[in-house]
């Protein structure tokens, strides 16, 4: 049996879609796997914002593609960077178990405050809004590119800090430049942060992926992404959502914030880990409607 694995050109979506490799290896021995990787037109477009391309789906738009062809049988995406929406053809069928979900700030090397003359770097919106109850003196600018390329930009001088993904920096063995790690109080993360996601077509057998999956992870997932699925939030929203799992118990935090900018909630909601996307949906409409502060 041969496995085709499609994966984007970076360094971490490499070294992601090796760690799914290896525990399809471990269920299959006998399987004889193959890394297929692309760049991406999101990888492509470095000058601009994601909101003003196209959104997340210049991330998938390829690798799916890829899929329906048959050059692939099976894409490892990190969950964050999937949109909302997912082709029926396509469907999601892995969730790994999470990496630490939190955001942190790296700053450049043998630093140890922040410069204000200069801004913080991120890269969403989602973040900007959060940062700049932190750090309301700062200057926060968008910054694009693979986590190496960021980095550059940080030691070249353009940013006093950059804010990225706990997870990221994690897999690529660079847990060495987190400076500060901000609580999930302080920056609720983005929907489905730690988490990669095997997506594949419609109707292959993924018993390949038994050891891949995690459900409680997955019932995570399933809550945050019907939280910011029912508030209409692509890749230029602001929204962010964060669940646990302890046994059958679910619990979703969610940050809504209003067309205009004008209106931030934050409010939680627990349940049965089994209704979690309604307990995402219902929370996305008492925070958009001022019942849960």
């Amino acid at each position: 049996m041969k496995l085709r694995i499609g994966s984007r050109e970076s360094r971490l979506a490499v070294i992601q879609s090796q760690m799914v490799m290896e525990l399809i290896a471990k269920a299959e021995p006998a399987a004889e796997l193959e890394l297929v990787t692309m760049k991406t037109t999101g990888d492509k477009i470095l000058d601009k914002t994601l909101d003003k391309i196209g959104g997340k789906g210049l991330f998938v738009r390829e690798l799916d593609q890829a899929l329906r062809d048959g050059r692939a049988d099976f894409t490892v995406h990190s969950l964050k960077d999937m949109p909302m929406e997912v082709p029926e053809d396509l469907p999601l069928t892995a969730f790994s178990g999470r990496e630490d979900p939190r955001d942190v700030l790296v700053l450049p090397e043998g630093a140890t405050e922040l410069n204000p003359s200069k801004p913080i770097g991120c890269s969403s919106r989602r973040r900007q809004l959060q940062l700049k109850k932190l750090f309301p003196d700062m200057d926060i600018e968008p910054v694009r590119g693979n986590v190496q390329t960021r980095l550059a930009k940080l030691e070249a001088g353009q940013f006093s800090a950059l804010v990225l993904a706990a997870a990221g920096l994690k897999r690529l063995g660079l847990e060495n430049r987190i400076s500060r790690y901000f609580t999930t109080e302080e920056i609720l993360p983005a929907a489905g942060q730690g988490i990669l996601v095997v997506q594949t077509r419609k109707g292959m057998d993924t018993a390949c992926l038994r050891l891949v999956h995690e459900e409680k992870t997955a019932c995570c997932a399933r809550a945050e992404r019907a939280f910011v699925r029912a508030l209409n939030g692509g890749c230029s929203s602001p929204v962010a959502a964060h669940a646990t799992a302890e046994g059958d118990v679910l619990t979703l935090t969610g940050f809504y914030v209003s067309p205009d900018e004008e209106i931030q909630r934050k409010g939680s909601i627990r349940g049965s880990t089994a209704e979690a996307e309604m307990l995402g949906a219902t929370l996305a409409r008492q925070l958009r409607e001022g019942e849960c502060q």
